[in-house]
Parts: structure tokens; sequence; C-alpha cells
């Protein structure tokens, strides 16, 4: 499969990349700096520099040709959110490219907290855990929640995956998945095992239209 990377330089993004690229698919890698890409050189991976993701002219030009897309893009953390919301703004700009290049397969990550709490948690994480964590990073899931909103209303053939806590741990293959909903007592789950999920998804039609919550 050829696929584009959008957050390949990040923690989840260059874990999609080198997974991709170690299953055979042709990877067209987007970054603004191509140094902060901490995955070797490759003959099926190309290395595409866009410093500016509303450019939806240089965003159709490493579209055409491919078959998916997997959007890793988020905000670092609350006070960027604030200032620069990142994932919202730039999905919007990616699925009107994806139209205009003929590609409509998206997968892309968001948080457990933009979804519902699982009714099977107890009161002290419906009432007290995830009310303080959606407060403490408003700016951060408000940005998640429009990145969702943005593909949702496009055409494409999209899926997002909702984890919660990332942590730089060996990839397992062994997380939960639930369909439209989060994971039950879902509190973590390595770097790795989401980028597996982004991959997953792109293969399997029945995930198309649908947010993922997974966790380890």
């Amino acid at each position: 499969m050829k696929l584009t990377v959008f957050g390949a330089t990040g923690g989840v993004g260059h874990e999609v990349v080198r997974q991709a690229l170690a299953a055979g698919h042709e990877v067209t890698a987007v970054v603004r700096d191509p140094a902060r890409l901490d995955v070797s050189a490759h003959e099926r991976l190309r290395v595409a520099v866009v410093r500016d993701l509303s450019d939806q002219d240089a965003l159709v030009s490493v579209l055409e040709g491919q078959e998916a897309v997997v959007s890793a893009l988020g905000p670092t953390n609350n006070k960027q959110a604030r200032l620069t919301p990142v994932a919202g703004p730039a999905l919007r700009s990616i699925v009107a490219a994806m139209d205009r290049a003929g590609v409509s397969r998206l997968s892309a990550v968001s948080a457990a907290p933009v979804g519902p709490v699982p009714p099977q948690d107890g009161a002290l994480t419906r009432v007290v855990v995830y009310p303080l964590l959606r407060r403490a990073l408003r700016d951060v899931y408000a940005d998640l929640t429009v990145m969702e909103a943005e593909i949702a209303a496009s055409g494409t053939q999209w899926t997002v995956i909702r984890p919660p806590r990332l942590l730089n741990r060996p990839y397992t293959g062994t997380y939960r998945r639930v369909v439209d909903a989060n994971v039950p007592g879902g509190k973590v789950i390595a770097r790795a095992d989401v980028a597996d999920a982004l991959l997953a998804t792109l293969s399997d039609p029945s995930t198309s239209g649908h947010t993922i919550g997974i966790a380890a």
C-alpha cells in the first residue's frame, strides 16, 4: 500500500513509518524538519517537506498517487493548543487535499478523553478523574474535537483511534479495542501499539466511519 504519514516526526508517527516500512508499504513521510525524522533511510521511504499544512496545493502534491493517509498529528501541550491549534486546522486542509488528489482512506489518532467515559468505570473515574483531566487539558481536547468533526464531515473513509495516556513501551500487539467507545478501565498504551492500530484499520473496512477506543 502507498501511504502518506502526517506527524511522522512525533512519537506515534515515527512508529507508524517504521512499522509500515517493515510491513512492506511504500511510505511518504510528511515533515517540517527532515532532521527530526528518526527513521533510517529506506528504498520505500520518501520524505516530503511541507512547512505549512494549510497549503492545500503542497498537500495535493504529496497525496497524488497514494492509497491511504495516516495522521499522527496533535498538539504537544495545552499552551500550544491554546495559542496555535494544530490538529483541527491541519485535518481540515488534509481532507480537502485528499478529495482533490482522489485519496479516500484515512486513519487518525485522537485521545480517549474526547470520547465518552465507559459506564463500567467507577465513580472516581467518571466523576473526578475524567472531569479533572478534561479541564486541565481543555485546549488540547478542544483541538482534537474540532479535528474529529472535520474528519467526520469529510468524504473520506475515515477511522479515528482514541488511546489513553501514551507510553514509550515496546510493541505488544495485544491491546484491547472497542468500536465507538472507550476501553473500560483503559489507562495507558504503548505508542508502538497505537501505530499498529492506525495501520491495521486501513485494511479493515469494518472500521470505516467509526471511532476505535484502544488500551493495554
